[in-house]
């Protein structure tokens, strides 16, 4: 192959790496990286932000992609000072993550190297409780009330000797309520002096209670355990991080092949740019607002009892709805309804923009 040819490829490659890089800055409307047509589809099954990542994350990903080829070893800590800063912490309390569930998952091998048990509310998040169960840690699980609050007080009476670990999502998931910030910070005062106290902030943001990693320091079996996947806009990206007590985090770190690497150099990118765009995460707060304001009034319209929601779900009864919701929403090619209760009728809807919420409701207007 002479120069000329050798140039001419190399220009033609440039070229194909700027057309490739263009159709990614697009959002890749027709690419091949969406392995899965949503188009007439209105997805509300997993509590995703509708509206994405945010304009500085995806400009930031975009040219972190070129620099992939190297290990982001700066940049993580970077993401771990910036996370710090904002808890008023430093670096040696965060550890990070790919999405908070990775590290929910080392908490919970974390407690069940202690030989014992754990407790969690019913219906609550539950992805990270068979790998707890292979591993040796058993769950019982403590009903919510019967309006679908976390019930603290059996909780604690389900607590013995043997407990190692016990989990709360605050906000709920599914029921998306809120456990009041004097109540809970009573209830880390009771148990986190005895075992692990995990408590799982993925959809704080959301809601106008502050966030428990102020008691980190004064207790070290206190785990905060948040993401970038909800408010932010980045679920797949798969980001998220750990609060604690610095000596915790050396323990959980201890537990990783690889402690802090689990994020890509470009999801490193995306989350240190969001943190910088509140400006954004604003307006996700508000747009929720006002898309769940729309399905509630549907709710009430369609005579269906729900939970007060403080995050990007609601949880509603479907007992006097005459037909099945489920096969309403699908018959409108609306997905993403389901129960987290076997055998009742609750059921979980994650809410989307606000137009996707009228289409919601219209479909329950039969």
């Amino acid at each position: 192959m002479d120069r000329r040819q050798l140039l001419k490829q190399g220009t033609l490659a440039a070229a194909a790496f700027a057309f490739s890089r263009d159709l990614f800055a697009k959002e890749a409307e027709h690419s091949f990286l969406n392995s899965i047509d949503y188009s007439g589809i209105i997805k509300l099954s997993s509590n995703e932000n509708p509206h994405g990542p945010s304009p500085k994350a995806r400009k930031a990903m975009i040219e972190m992609v070129n620099k992939s080829n190297r290990y982001p070893w700066e940049i993580t800590n970077v993401l771990r000072e910036k996370i710090g800063a904002v808890y008023k912490l430093t670096k040696e309390h965060i550890t990070v993550g790919a999405g908070s569930s990775e590290l929910l998952g080392v908490v919970s091998l974390m407690a069940a190297l202690q030989k014992g048990n754990a407790i969690a509310p019913e219906p609550t998040f539950r992805l990270w409780m068979p790998a707890a169960n292979t591993v040796g840690l058993p769950v019982s699980l403590i009903p919510v009330t019967t309006d679908k609050q976390t019930d603290l007080q059996q909780m604690k009476d389900a607590m013995n000797k043997d407990t190692k670990m016990v989990y709360i999502c605050n906000p709920g998931n599914p029921t998306g309520a809120i456990i009041p910030a004097n109540e809970l910070e009573a209830f880390i005062k009771d148990v986190a002096p005895k075992c692990i106290l995990l408590l799982d902030e993925a959809y704080t943001e959301f809601s106008n209670e502050p966030t428990m990693a102020n008691w980190v320091n004064e207790y070290p079996n206190l785990i905060i355990a948040k993401t970038f996947s909800k408010i932010y806009g980045m679920a797949g990206a798969r980001a998220g991080f750990a609060i604690a007590h610095p000596a915790t985090i050396k323990k959980m770190n201890e537990l990783q092949p690889w402690a802090n690497a689990g994020i890509s150099a470009v999801s490193l990118a995306g989350a240190i740019a969001s943190l910088d765009d509140q400006e954004f995460v604003q307006f996700c707060k508000k747009e929720n607002e006002k898309a769940k304001a729309i399905f509630c009034t549907a709710l009430n319209k369609a005579g269906m009892n729900f939970v007060k929601s403080h995050t990007s779900f609601v949880y509603f009864d479907t007992a006097n709805f005459k037909k099945d919701v489920k096969e309403v929403l699908e018959a409108k090619n609306i997905i993403g309804c389901r129960t987290f209760e076997i055998g009742k009728s609750w059921r979980r809807l994650s809410i989307g923009t606000t137009e996707e919420m009228k289409k919601v409701a219209e479909a329950l207007a039969v």
